[in-house]
């Protein structure tokens, strides 16, 4: 007898790459590793959008990088750094990363924050309550925001296994 198979999960990524490196670097002293996050993230899921937010600082090392993202399946997605008269810098992707998650709570099952930032908590609360979607968080569990570890369906520590 012919049995329907069960439709594959999909799937929504969004990387707060600033927020990943210097919590990676500072927390666990190591970077990111996007293949190995790629391998597990992905695993048996269908991904229907991926972003990597980033700050584009226009020097060779970061086009590199940028170009490894894209060749892993992101879409990068790039905001100048701005240096402010008082030495302070902006570079800040909250509201993109929130208007992409919202749309594509449209197309995807889970969607899928990296990033510690616990202004994400009411975001990640509101596509779960409101939107009934799964939401996932990978962060360094110690520099991650408590009030988004709770917000979120499950987070997820990086560890050795997704570090450099």
């Amino acid at each position: 007898m012919y049995q329907k198979q069960a439709e594959q999960e999909t799937l929504a990524i969004f990387v707060d790459v600033q927020n990943v490196y210097y919590t990676c670097r500072q927390a666990l002293g190591r970077n990111f590793d996007y293949n190995a996050f790629w391998a597990k993230v992905t695993a048996n899921r269908k991904v229907v959008a991926a972003y990597a937010y980033a700050i584009d600082r226009n020097d060779e090392k970061q086009r590199q990088f940028q170009h490894i993202l894209r060749a892993i399946g992101f879409e990068v997605k790039l905001k100048p750094f701005i240096q402010r008269q008082d030495g302070s810098a902006k570079g800040d992707w909250d509201v993109g990363i929130t208007i992409d998650m919202l749309e594509s709570a449209k197309l995807a099952d889970t969607l899928v924050l990296v990033s510690g930032d616990g202004d994400f908590a009411i975001l990640t609360d509101k596509l779960r309550t409101h939107y009934a979607k799964r939401v996932e968080a990978y962060g360094a569990p110690a520099l991650t925001a408590n009030a988004l570890i709770e917000a979120v369906d499950q987070f997820i520590a990086i560890d050795d296994s997704l570090l450099l």
